[in-house]
């Protein structure tokens, strides 16, 4: 299917591996222009030089920290004129709800929380007046179905998932959507440490912990950044314009919610 974003520029954010990268893939892959951003510079040129060579698209690399003011401004001064933005950032980690303190959740809000917004609070108003735009933004499955351990990633996304149901619909009009992917368990880094730290809880090994996890999907596998990245650039296609302020859930089929 051609997507028709063909020409398009894009902003993906932590994209020099896992599900960030495997959304550049697929938006490069649709022809689209990249400016990608992660805090690993040696990564994060890497990813860009492969994506220039396999679909030679245009790709701007910005190493900074988009979770910081700074980070941020570097990362928006290199982007210009942006169609399509992907807002992703790691997770907090996980822990007892009586161990977190003010600043654990000062830290979660502005990872999770606040840098998407401010994103999209810079972005939004030139797409509105293109009169075309596409903003993704990669929560966490925790924000339908939390997670007890997760307690700082279900609160600082249940608060961005507030403001896209409010602000998408606002939008929508000026031919701009906004949407959030709410992934469930994948084969990345982030997949694996939460592996590990449930190894560490049970006192069993890594590759246990994953083999029970494996199992409890109805799919009976982890999801896969390529699977993960179609999704999204499909919601970044001239074919989701009807798409506005969904919580779309790929997660193996684990969570069984009807609304």
């Amino acid at each position: 299917m051609d997507l028709g974003i063909r020409g398009k520029r894009a902003l993906v954010c932590a994209s020099s591996k896992g599900l960030g990268l495997g959304c550049a893939e697929a938006l490069a892959e649709a022809g689209v222009d990249l400016v990608i951003n992660a805090r690993g510079a040696e990564a994060l040129e890497d990813a860009a030089e492969a994506l220039r060579n396999r679909h030679g698209v245009g790709v701007t690399a910005v190493a900074a920290d988009i979770t910081t003011e700074a980070g941020r401004a570097a990362v928006l001064a290199a982007a210009g004129e942006v169609d399509i933005l992907v807002t992703n950032a790691g997770g907090p980690p996980p822990g007892l709800w009586s161990d977190w303190s003010r600043d654990d959740f000062i830290a979660a809000l502005d990872a999770n929380m606040l840098t998407p917004i401010a994103l999209m609070q810079a972005l939004l108003p030139g797409m509105m007046e293109r009169g075309w735009g596409r903003v993704v933004n990669i929560t966490s499955q925790s924000v339908r179905a939390p997670i007890p351990q997760l307690g700082l990633s279900n609160s600082a996304r249940a608060g961005l998932t507030g403001f896209v149901a409010g602000t998408a619909r606002q939008v929508a009009g000026h031919g701009v959507t906004i949407n959030n992917l709410l992934p469930g368990i994948h084969d990345t880094d982030r997949g694996r440490s939460l592996d590990t730290a449930a190894a560490a809880r049970e006192g069993i090994d890594p590759a246990e912990a994953r083999r029970r996890r494996e199992a409890s999907l109805p799919v009976g596998r982890y999801g896969t950044a390529a699977e993960f990245g179609a999704t999204c650039a499909f919601l970044c296609s001239v074919h989701a314009g009807f798409i506005v302020g969904q919580n779309i859930m790929p997660d193996g089929g684990v969570n069984n919610l009807t609304m």
